[in-house]
């Protein structure tokens, strides 16, 4: 039975082009409202680091939801975007983990391993480590930029075997050798180009001593481009024959078909680092698991919303999409509902009439909405589903129904002032040629005088 279906297109709140620039301050992340505990795992000279936030103390038999974030290329918990993400979902009453890269977020590097954009053993350690300690928590995962590509992989690697109750991939490059190409085409994506590049060469500094013997310390010093870095260092570190090599090896494309899980994909269209050639269109819309939501605008992790850019669409969006799956029962006997299916020789309708399917609001929220109509399916003996009666909670899919609705209605409140602000900002430019030209104006008889 089919969870949801796929949409190529999303419209996002409003024009945001390129800008993806990040504080404290304009997203309105209060960093004290969380609590911070770090885990590390060791495990044949492996260090592992991840930032636990949550509202609360949790302990063994908590059954609150837990969130793991893979960062993206060089981003740790320290992260603006990733403190917003963590304090508006943990602000939601779910636990957040934000497992860092090998060698980031001030822990240093034990082994000659490191990370790169096709590594997903580490991001299996720590879903195995949470499994482990808190085995009554349904767990999720959100990945941004090159952590989405690393969840993807993750995804389609494991297929039915991970424990992910459902994930979420924001602005990711899927194809890595598409995206090589394009990021050298034009003068404004080279400037992206250099800047990540750098960014790359800060992250080597930290870990000099292992570069300098396991990799061309001299070519990391002098790369002018993302494939210059990954050509002196990441192929020696992870043992690739060539650039392309590695590039095709990490690509998250191959693996969407396997992918078994809800995982909703929020791309931009006019992201400057992530080509929408890269996007695996047909892949998509044949899995019946995965949501892929494209907008117009957007940038780069970027999505800004309201007047003062002080939030990110894009983290409203995941929290609303985890909050719906979280709630639906569907979820948590899908399997068990494919499994009879196939025990019994019939083959599934692929239709998303069987819901549940999801509604995409004007607000650009996305909430769950049953389809009444009668199924084949063979639906869970009782003792089956009064356990998830239990563990979902009579009142969270009316919760989410209403929260959907009170935000659709302060829509139009926000509109008015929206269309104020268009209204000031085109307005603007035009006040300013009247007073200069009235200015030139007046100064014309006294020019005159003068004379």
């Amino acid at each position: 039975m089919p969870l949801m279906f796929t949409t190529r297109a999303w419209r996002s709140p409003r024009r945001l082009g390129y800008r993806a620039i990040y504080n404290s301050k304009n997203t309105g992340c209060n960093e004290a409202a969380t609590k911070s505990k770090r885990f590390i795992s060791c495990k044949k000279g492996r260090v592992l680091d991840g930032d636990l936030r949550n509202q609360r103390e949790i302990t063994k038999q908590d059954t609150t939801p837990i969130a793991v974030v893979v960062p993206g290329l060089t981003s740790d918990s320290s992260s603006a975007y990733l403190k917003h993400l963590a304090y508006n979902t943990a602000k939601s009453g779910w636990n957040v983990v934000i497992s860092n890269h090998r060698g980031l977020g001030g822990v240093s590097v034990t082994s000659d391993r490191f990370y790169n954009a096709g590594w997903t053993e580490d991001i299996r350690v720590v879903i195995r480590y949470l499994q482990q300690e808190y085995p009554l928590a349904p767990l999720f995962a959100i990945g941004t930029s090159i952590g989405a590509n690393i969840l993807v992989k993750y995804l389609g690697e494991e297929g039915e075997k991970t424990p992910l109750r459902g994930a979420v991939a924001i602005c990711s490059p899927w194809d890595l050798l598409i995206g090589d190409r394009f990021i050298c085409r034009t003068l404004k994506q080279k400037l992206y180009d250099r800047a990540l590049t750098i960014g790359l060469q800060g992250y080597a500094q930290l870990h000099e001593p292992q570069y300098t013997r396991l990799a061309d310390w001299e070519g990391i010093k002098k790369s002018r481009s993302i494939r210059d870095f990954d050509n002196h260092a990441t192929c020696h570190v992870g043992k690739f024959e060539t650039v392309d090599t590695y590039y095709r090896k990490s690509s998250s494309t191959q693996y969407v078909g396997n992918v078994a899980v809800p995982l909703l994909c929020i791309s931009a269209l006019d992201d400057p680092l992530c080509t929408k050639e890269a996007i695996p269109w047909e892949e998509c819309w044949a899995n019946k698991n995965i949501v892929l939501a494209t907008t117009n605008h957007g940038g780069h992790l970027a999505f800004f919303e309201g007047l003062t850019a002080s939030s990110l669409w894009w983290v409203r969006a995941t929290n609303e999409f985890l909050g719906a799956l979280s709630c639906s029962r569907h979820m948590h006997v899908q399997k068990i509902q494919e499994s009879r299916s196939s025990e019994s020789g019939k083959q599934e309708e692929p239709s998303i009439n069987q819901g549940p399917y999801l509604n995409t609001a004007e607000d650009g929220l996305v909430a769950a909405v049953k389809y009444e109509q009668n199924t084949n399916i063979t639906a869970p003996s009782s003792e089956e589903a009064t356990q998830l009666l239990n563990q979902t909670g009579p009142q969270c899919e009316d919760n989410v129904t209403k929260t959907s609705f009170n935000k659709l209605c302060r829509q139009r409140k926000g509109s008015i002032w929206l269309v104020g602000y268009i209204g000031v900002v085109t307005g603007f430019p035009l006040v300013g040629m009247l007073i200069n030209y009235l200015l030139r104006k007046k100064q014309r008889p006294t020019t005159s005088t003068n004379l």
